[in-house]
């Protein structure tokens, strides 16, 4: 059974940082495409990061770039989204998901087959 777990949430000041977790169970991450989104309340799921399959590309929404870093541990089965310099507007459940797919670019658009529980992250003072 393909099974998504995130984890490394939580409540922190802002400009605080995070380091989320996506382990999977059930699959090999290397053959799939990972990506990386958030829902806040009353809004739509947003793409944040993705990272391509082996870690061929990476891709960041602007709102996170140079905040945000995705980066995968092969032998943990485990992608990771390092989240610094967080403001309130980062507030949100973080999802992972993943997709099986040849493209060699990684999308942020939610074409992605399996999907994490989420995790939340809330950004408070």
């Amino acid at each position: 059974q393909l099974q998504l777990v995130e984890s490394g949430g939580g409540l922190v000041q802002p400009g605080g940082s995070l380091r989320l977790s996506c382990a999977a169970s059930g699959f090999t991450l290397d053959y799939y495409t990972i990506g990386w989104f958030r829902q806040a309340p009353g809004k739509e799921r947003e793409g944040v990061s993705c990272i391509s399959k082996r870690g061929g590309s990476t891709n960041y929404a602007d709102s996170v770039k140079g905040r945000f870093t995705i980066s995968g541990d092969n032998a943990k089965n485990t992608i990771y989204l390092h989240v610094t310099s967080l403001n309130p507007e980062d507030t949100a459940v973080y999802y992972c998901a993943a997709v099986m797919t040849v493209q060699a670019m990684c999308s942020l658009y939610p074409i992605y087959d399996y999907w994490g529980q989420g995790t939340q992250v809330t950004v408070s003072s």
